[in-house]
């Protein structure tokens, strides 16, 4: 049985939500994988006492050290060995577990991930992934969403195949179509960087490049995976939150469509380009975004998709 690392510490509503959380993925998928929670004594274990039957089907691993949410990352992961991110991460690399997720800093995860997981291969940078929803019910991916601010050309070649293997494994689908985006359909349409980076996607002989795509169309099929900057990858997300949230406000957020927009829906984002699976959690993660997020990472090792990554890699 899978062992899933949990940061009980992490998040803005940590730690009830996360522990609330744990409790429903308890519930749900307690015979397919076993939770290992990472956290201060004092919170968890007034919990496992209150809820005895959760206590007997998981594991601690006791940290008394807490990465603030606003902490320099790097800085933090110095400063803070004994923390609940840098253990958990420590315990992923070891084998101890076999997945690990945090709703805490994204920046420490990040860079946490680099250098205690390493990366898939020495010259490409993590980037995080997100979910497209489609009004037909399917779904498509973004990425980079927050990892890679400035990018380059070579990262946009690099982000197309760790989304192409993502795609294959986890979402089923043999020759995913891959999309850059930019503001027009023509290759030369674009900044320096999406001009030069169709250049590259194009002359790859082992992905379905289907050339640029606009903002119109990625809540569409034109392509599985969407191809763009953490900078710009960001603000889409972010957008496609607010609409999600003005849904709600005019009544019409349990449509189908609408309600799929709500990041709860989803848990989290996996870091891809690191050898071990590492999902990052919505900073306001709700019991039912920890609930996802921890069934996530669970997909993600059990699908094999970094030494899939790895293998890609490589022979790129």
């Amino acid at each position: 049985m899978l062992r899933i690392g949990l940061d009980v510490m992490g998040g803005d509503f940590a730690p009830d939500s996360v522990l609330k959380g744990a409790l429903m993925a308890h519930a749900e998928w307690s015979h397919s994988f076993r939770l290992v929670l990472f956290g201060q004594s004092s919170i968890i274990e007034p919990f496992l006492t209150a809820n005895s039957d959760f206590a007997s089907h998981c594991d601690v691993v006791y940290t008394e050290q807490v990465i603030d949410m606003a902490a320099s990352p790097v800085r933090a992961l110095v400063e803070k060995p004994e923390s609940s991110i840098v253990v958990g991460l420590e315990a992923l690399n070891e084998g101890k577990i076999d997945g690990f997720a945090s709703a805490g800093n994204t920046g420490a995860m990040l860079a946490g991930s680099v250098l205690k997981l390493g990366s898939s291969r020495e010259d490409i940078r993590p980037c995080l992934l997100g979910c497209l929803p489609r009004p037909e019910g399917s779904d498509g991916i973004l990425l980079d969403v927050g990892a890679i601010a400035d990018t380059k050309p070579e990262t946009l070649r690099d982000l197309a195949l760790l989304g192409h293997v993502y795609a294959q494994t986890v979402m089923g689908i043999e020759n995913p179509k891959i999309g850059l985006l930019s503001i027009g359909e023509e290759p030369e349409k674009g900044n320096a960087v999406t001009v030069a980076g169709h250049k590259l996607l194009a002359e790859m002989p082992n992905i379905h490049f289907v050339g640029n795509v606009e903002g119109r169309d990625i809540f569409t099929d034109k392509a599985d995976v969407v191809v763009t900057g953490g900078f710009t990858g960001n603000v889409v997300v972010k957008l496609s939150e607010k609409f999600f949230e003005i849904a709600q406000d005019l009544h019409c957020a349990e449509l189908p469509f609408f309600k799929r927009l709500n990041y709860e829906t989803y848990g989290g984002s996996p870091i891809l380009g690191v050898n071990k699976p590492v999902v990052v959690g919505h900073g306001i993660s709700s019991p039912l975004a920890i609930q996802n997020m921890i069934y996530l990472t669970y997909d993600i090792a059990r699908t094999g998709l970094c030494e899939r990554i790895f293998a890609a890699l490589k022979d790129e």
